[in-house]
């Protein structure tokens, strides 16, 4: 049975690492869960790690040469798989399969999957499960997120009332990194260990207001496919009187962006070479897979087309068109979008 939050610390906490891990799930979660495995490794002498990341031309035999090879300091070693997707495909399951039947002394897997849900496991997963543990990051539900916050609040040495946690959880609209962001403020801000606990009054003072419209998270939520966001953020922003012109500027270097991954032959070199972060070129991928570069090179004549119409170069209602350029971008399949 998969592992949840809670009892994977207390998994983490003991003497030696299991074979295998597939830490899977909600991003920003899972990466923290791994740089813990990574430190606990070392810790426990796992002196050398390699990288092994599974793109489109990835060769599985390699995990099974990484798995076999000698180590150069005889010690213990930790093979860092990153499987964006959670799904390792029919050779790739079969390498999993293969490694969790028999796994080398001395040597833990660690994969690591930010696209999960029930329909990604299958009997790898059990296999692995039954070798190491699985391990299922989710988000926080709606009801959930005061709580959640109360208790990472808690893990930075901090103490809020529970009308300050859900106020700091309104602030950040359900976003895991923002409120990750804003609790790690509130630790440099107040200090750590601070006895009195943060009411709601102090937190106001305390947090920015995460929630404020701006064009990267305009941007944001057109590529990750959240249009009702994203036209939410669009209509604020104009009420707010920002320039359309500026906002353009970004939203063409966005789509200029996706067009140049769209084009590479290896989207994760050309994501190196743009020097994205993981959660970015997550953002990217799953936007990519949703239209072909033709859709992106219509977007970006269409975002050109507003510049000229906000600039008063074209005749058209300049917002009109970015509603519907946004549209277009969250939801391919609208076609009606821009027309």
């Amino acid at each position: 049975m998969p592992l949840n939050a809670a009892q994977w610390q207390k998994a983490l906490a003991g003497d030696s690492l299991r074979p295998v891990y597939l830490l899977a799930g909600e991003e920003l979660l899972v990466l923290e869960a791994a740089d813990a495995l990574r430190a606990q490794a070392r810790r426990l002498g796992y002196a050398e790690r390699e990288v092994l990341d599974v793109g489109n031309h990835f060769d599985w035999d390699d995990l099974a040469r990484s798995a076999a090879g000698m180590s150069l300091f005889a010690t213990r070693r930790l093979l860092d798989l990153r499987l964006p997707t959670g799904r390792p495909g029919t050779e790739g399951a079969k390498a999993i399969n293969e490694f969790c039947a028999n796994p080398p002394p001395d040597v833990t897997l660690l994969i690591t999957a930010i696209e999960w849900s029930s329909k990604h496991e299958g009997a790898w997963t059990r296999n692995l499960d039954a070798a190491g543990a699985l391990v299922v990051f989710n988000a926080p539900k709606p009801h959930e997120w005061a709580a959640w916050v109360g208790a990472r609040l808690a893990s930075r040495g901090l103490s809020a009332t529970p009308d300050a946690a859900a106020l700091l959880a309104e602030r950040v609209e359900g976003n895991l990194l923002a409120a990750a962001q804003e609790i790690d403020k509130l630790a440099v801000l107040r200090g750590e260990g601070v006895g009195a606990r943060i009411d709601a009054t102090e937190m106001e003072h305390l947090v920015a207001d995460s929630a404020r419209y701006d064009a990267f998270k305009l941007t944001d939520a057109a590529f990750a496919g959240d249009g009702g966001r994203a036209l939410h953020i669009l209509a604020g922003l104009r009420a707010e009187g920002d320039e359309l012109i500026a906002l353009m500027g970004w939203l063409v270097n966005q789509l200029q962006l996706a067009l140049r991954l769209a084009n590479a032959r290896d989207f994760a070199a050309q994501a190196r070479a743009e020097r994205l972060w993981p959660a970015r070129e997550q953002l990217f991928r799953k936007a990519l897979r949703r239209a072909p570069r033709e859709h992106w090179l219509q977007c970006l004549a269409r975002a050109a087309r507003i510049d000229r119409i906000a600039k008063g170069r074209e005749a058209g209602d300049a917002w009109l068109e970015a509603e519907r350029l946004i549209a277009a971008i969250a939801e391919p399949r609208a076609a009606s979008a821009l027309a």
